[in-house]
């Protein structure tokens, strides 16, 4: 488990101070995959480094697997990132050795026997699919390949918790679904708990159970990734589907305009032609889309009710009393 509580970090450069993370809170339930979204500047890469102490907060609370951190001597603090495992956007292997090495390198500073060690490695790279590659150089291998290094390494000492630092922004979208699966099992297979930090959509609707979204330093928003894309009000929302473009050119008779979210089982369910059957309306559909996010759907459709005002309204009822989030646009006649 994480939680951060009112996290501030201020910078001071030549007699100026530089704010990069205002009162920042959010916690991380044990064995979520918990993202952080934001543009380069909102202060992400920071808020991470908070998380281990890579970087000391100006004022907050900082507690990680039931530890306060900030309370932590040197030597207690050092054995608790040990629990804290932790991959870069540029991957940081040594280039003079070999990717057993790379991997064994925390487990050699950890004091660990020469047969641990060897062991170790060989079923971390089983799990991250390279053990052909143990005695490659990383100048011989593909980014996505470095990048499993990179994650090989961080799990060395069996921690509880993965840090990601735009661990994919580096990555051909191809690579990046390769690696962001093999985030996604590691999480189920070991119980890992995952913070990650993007500026990527695409990551976070891969991967992540929630999201916290950054913008200069602020949290603006956190929740669940679903939740937050199925509500039209939300920043993550707005983020992710922009306005409908559909002009009024499109509209066939001209009636009223629904704009509808869907997630779970609604995604499923044929609501256009359940509104013409029950409420004798035409539904006309103008714009939408469906996509898996982790694993449920989510969508949203734009589409014009024409009938008789009453059952237009009845029709409009019947979405709210199902749970739908039905916007009403204006009327297009």
């Amino acid at each position: 488990m994480i939680e951060l509580r009112g996290i501030s970090k201020v910078y001071r450069q030549g007699g100026r101070e530089v704010s990069a993370l205002q009162d920042v809170s959010l916690r991380v339930d044990p064995g979520e995959v918990f993202g952080v979204l934001g543009q380069s500047g909102a202060g992400k890469s920071t808020l991470i480094r908070c998380v281990n102490l890579l970087e000391r907060p100006t004022q907050g609370r900082v507690r990680v697997n039931g530890k306060e951190l900030l309370s932590l001597n040197p030597d207690e603090l050092r054995l608790a990132r040990q629990g804290i495992g932790m991959i870069f956007q540029h991957f940081n292997l040594f280039s003079s050795q070999t990717v057993a090495a790379n991997v064994a390198y925390p487990l050699e500073v950890a004091g660990l026997p020469r047969e641990q060690i060897r062991a170790r490695v060989a079923e971390l790279l089983s799990l991250v699919g390279l053990s052909d590659k143990a005695d490659t150089y990383p100048s011989r291998l593909s980014g996505g390949q470095k990048q499993r290094v990179g994650i090989a390494r961080a799990l060395a000492p069996r921690p509880r918790i993965l840090l990601s630092d735009e661990a994919t922004s580096s990555l051909d979208p191809e690579t990046t679904r390769s690696v962001l699966a093999l985030l996604r099992d590691l999480n189920r297979q070991l119980g890992l708990t995952i913070l990650l930090i993007t500026h990527q959509m695409e990551v976070v609707k891969a991967i992540c159970d929630s999201v916290a979204v950054l913008e200069q330093g602020r949290l603006v928003e956190q929740g669940k990734v679903v939740e937050l894309l199925s509500r039209p009000g939300s920043h993550l929302h707005g983020l992710c589907y922009p306005p409908f473009t559909t002009g009024e050119s499109a509209v066939l008779r001209g009636g009223q305009r629904v704009e509808l979210s869907l997630s779970g089982e609604h995604s499923t369910r044929p609501i256009l032609s359940t509104l013409a059957r029950r409420f004798d309306v035409d539904a006309h559909l103008l714009e939408g889309s469906l996509e898996r996010v982790g694993e449920a759907r989510v969508g949203r459709l734009l589409f014009e009710l024409t009938g008789a005002p009453d059952a237009v309204s009845q029709a409009l009822a019947f979405l709210r009393e199902q749970g739908l989030t039905s916007e009403e646009a204006a009327h297009a006649w």
